[in-house]
């Protein structure tokens, strides 16, 4: 005779109906949470980038005396970062003991689900302008 015998497992109760549901979104936000914050950075990154590329190509413009920036090298470089960021991140200083200095300074507001962060990117570049004895456009 084959007695039959009773699982290993005890079997579940009413009460632990739903539990998986809560389990997913206690560990759902977490992970939520860090892609977004990737995402972010990410982007806070890519801003970084922009904001020393065009720095740098501003610098450039206002040391050879380039047309292309005279008399408005902040708008020259807000055209050349690729981002959406306005002019007046950039300030320009043509007397700087170094030559033509560009700076920028710009608030990037992240977005993370549950932690609102700030990141505060800066970038400077600062050239000579080239010989003989010219100077940065104004």
């Amino acid at each position: 005779m084959i007695r039959q015998t009773s699982p290993a497992r005890p079997a579940t109760t009413r009460g632990d109906q739903g539990t998986s549901t809560i389990e997913f979104a206690f560990a759902a936000s977490v992970v939520f949470m860090f892609i977004f914050g990737i995402l972010y950075f990410g982007y806070a990154l890519w801003l970084q980038n922009a904001l020393d590329f065009s720095v740098a190509a501003a610098a450039r413009c206002a040391s050879l005396n380039g047309s292309a920036c005279s008399g408005q090298v902040a708008t020259y470089a807000a055209d050349q970062s690729g981002a959406n960021i306005a002019a007046s991140v950039f300030s320009y200083n043509r007397t700087a003991a170094c030559g033509c200095q560009v700076t920028a300074a710009y608030s990037v507001p992240l977005s993370i689900p549950w932690a609102n962060l700030t990141v505060s990117l800066s970038s400077q570049a600062c050239l000579a302008p080239p010989p003989p004895g010219n100077n940065c456009a104004s």
